[in-house]
């Protein structure tokens, strides 16, 4: 009984335990800091590939699957399975719409031939498109595009009260004064090209100022050339339906345009106030066909207008990917329906060559395991390939062949998976050499205790207490000091990792006012030490100088950072993503916790030893 009082009685009177319980708990939160970015790296990872690709790829590379549409059926007809479609996966090459000659007018992307519907079902398509509708500042440049369209008929269906509207908030300095007659006589007597620049200037002020000023008809005419501007989600159905204006259309990664930068706040933002607003525009896609013998066919083009742009929140997917619809890809890359003649005599035809896709995207129904649902892929395939085993003209690739697999998304990308789970256990295997650390901390700090309490050690050993009882106060107050520390640790590493993005946030961009609070603190905490040092004491004083200094060195670091534009450590180009991990792994956090109680525990048993061997006798004479 006696040992929980004296530890109690330990804890409470000496500023030693704090030190031991602030290093264990520094330990515990590094490394649950660590662990639980490096975890949260690779379940972003994990997730990505789901949202992006589905639970099961098969996958035949240039010559593509033919008949997959029966294929897809079959896969859907399955209980075990949601919903599976096809697409193509190609490289190609997209000429931007930004001025000739500018050194990003050309992006190399991977181009997705796609069903947008069934591409949804599989995979998170939908909600990974950016835009509902156009942001403020570019509907602002779609009005003014549209202005441009229609500037030649605005004109004449404005009636004189309107024109005048327009002309006093275009021109107010010009008609100050006048009454509405003059004014409106004034307005009618402008020609085409005076009023086409004076509506260009009105439109920039802003959509709602515009609407306000015409009247609803020519209104309706302006917002039927680029339904868009309605602001009922239009983007947002272009992008799910891959169409323009009833033209097949292209949906961007968000970073295929090079216009578009992520502002402090998280959103985008794009340049020269929403003027290259990539959906305003038509790009030309190109891509490099391949015959079914390897060899290079002549590139094939096509001008499509963008649509939408897709955040998967995957920086190298953002960075390169489009989409666009299927048969056109199909077109592009020799994929399509063709008439298969006799190469012996041209003008017999011996059938249609079906349309292709180069992969199958399969979503599992909930419960159902990857690895399950692989399999469950194989044997619908292997029925499919029975069943159209008899076609003359592009028979299914068999299921032996080693250009066809059937994969889970994992293994579909094990090259990039395996690599980042190795360095996860790696970085967990290095930094859990912090517990020697911890358990150092321990012994040094628990073996000065031992030294301090040497006297009460003399004391407790004449009046009874065993060497076992003396060695299990030490290691009671080993286990007390490392479960607070551990449990402070936790909560440290909690608070860190989920504000770990306004922390890198605050270091891209750092703020002035933890200078100013250092410094204060600094000179708060020297004066208190020369208040102190009154009474003739050194430590004080030199602990307050510590402290101006450190508070000093990290306001000037601060001030190095604003100078230098911030520090950016985890940067999307490198990292794949566009944000932090934040979320603790309360797995491994529970595990290191353990680890480090368990440690230093183990730690605290040494000085116990020490305090158990020590001579009463001599003890008491001790001081």
């Amino acid at each position: 009984m006696y040992q929980f009082q004296l530890t109690g009685r330990y804890l409470a009177s000496r500023l030693t335990p704090l030190l031991a319980v602030a290093a264990v708990s520094l330990c515990v939160a590094l490394v649950i800091v660590v662990v639980s970015v490096m975890s949260g790296f690779l379940n972003m990872v994990r997730s990505s590939g789901e949202t992006l690709m589905g639970d099961v790829i098969i996958s035949y590379p240039i010559r593509g699957i033919p008949w997959y549409d029966e294929l897809v059926d079959q896969l859907e007809a399955d209980n075990k399975i949601i919903a599976a479609t096809p697409a193509i996966e190609t490289f190609g090459q997209l000429r931007m719409p930004y001025p000739e000659g500018d050194a990003k007018d050309t992006a190399n992307v991977q181009v997705w031939g796609i069903e947008p519907e069934g591409f949804a079902a599989v995979t998170g398509y939908g909600d990974a498109l950016q835009w509902t509708n156009p942001p403020p500042e570019a509907a602002q440049h779609l009005l003014i595009d549209a202005i441009e369209t229609h500037a030649p008929h605005i004109v004449a269906t404005l009636d004189a009260a309107s024109q005048a509207r327009l002309l006093r908030h275009t021109a107010p300095e010009s008609v100050e004064g006048m009454s509405n007659d003059a004014i409106e006589e004034l307005a009618t007597g402008l020609d085409a090209p005076a009023w086409d620049v004076r509506l260009r200037i009105t439109a920039m002020d802003g959509v709602a100022v515009f609407q306000d000023t015409v009247n609803a008809a020519t209104w309706e005419a302006i917002v039927d050339i680029d339904p868009r501007l309605r602001g009922d989600g239009e983007t947002s159905r272009n992008g799910l339906t891959l169409a323009r204006n009833g033209r097949p259309a292209i949906v961007s990664g968000l970073h295929v345009s090079k216009a578009n930068r992520r502002g402090e706040d998280g959103e985008t933002q794009i340049a020269r106030d929403g003027h290259w607003w990539l959906p305003r525009f038509e790009v030309t896609l190109s891509t490099l066909p391949i015959d079914a013998r390897g060899g290079m066919l002549e590139p094939e083009s096509i001008a499509m207008p963008v649509a939408n742009e897709y955040a998967a929140g995957v920086y190298l997917i953002d960075q390169t990917r489009v989409f666009a619809p299927l048969t056109v890809v199909q077109e592009l890359t020799h994929l399509d329906a063709a008439l298969r003649v006799d190469p012996d005599d041209p003008t017999v035809v011996l059938g249609e060559h079906p349309s292709r896709a180069t992969m199958v995207l399969v979503r599992g129904a909930p419960g159902i395991t990857p690895i399950d649902l692989r399999d469950t892929v194989r044997d619908v395939y292997r029925a499919f390939e029975v069943s159209a085993a008899d076609r003359a003209i592009a028979p299914p690739i068999l299921d032996l062949s080693p250009s066809l697999s059937i994969r889970t998304w994992e293994e579909q990308n094990a090259s990039f998976i395996a690599p980042v789970e190795m360095e996860r256990q790696l970085m967990q295997t290095l930094f859990s050499i912090i517990y020697l650390v911890c358990g150092a901390l321990i012994v040094a700090i628990f073996w000065a205790i031992v030294y301090e309490k040497t006297r009460d050690i003399g004391i407790l050993r004449s009046i009874g207490a065993t060497r076992s009882g003396i060695v299990m106060i030490f290691l009671l107050y080993g286990l007390v000091v490392s479960v607070l520390g551990s449990l402070l640790g936790v909560g440290l590493g909690w608070l860190i990792t989920t504000n770990v993005g306004s922390i890198h946030d605050g270091l891209a961009d750092p703020p002035m006012w933890p200078a100013w609070v250092l410094i204060g603190a600094g000179i708060a905490l020297l004066i208190a030490g020369i208040a102190a040092g009154r009474k003739q004491r050194i430590l004080p004083v030199l602990l307050g100088i510590y402290a101006l200094i450190a508070c000093f060195a990290m306001a000037v670091g601060v001030l190095l950072l604003r100078e230098q534009g911030g520090l950016t450590i985890w940067d999307p180009s490198v990292y794949y993503f566009d944000e932090v991990p934040n979320t603790v792994d309360w797995r491994e956090a529970i595990f290191t916790a353990i680890g480090a109680v368990v440690a230093s525990v183990i730690a605290a048993s040494i000085p116990a030893a020490r305090a158990a061997d020590i001579d009463p006798v001599r003890a008491l004479r001790y001081e």
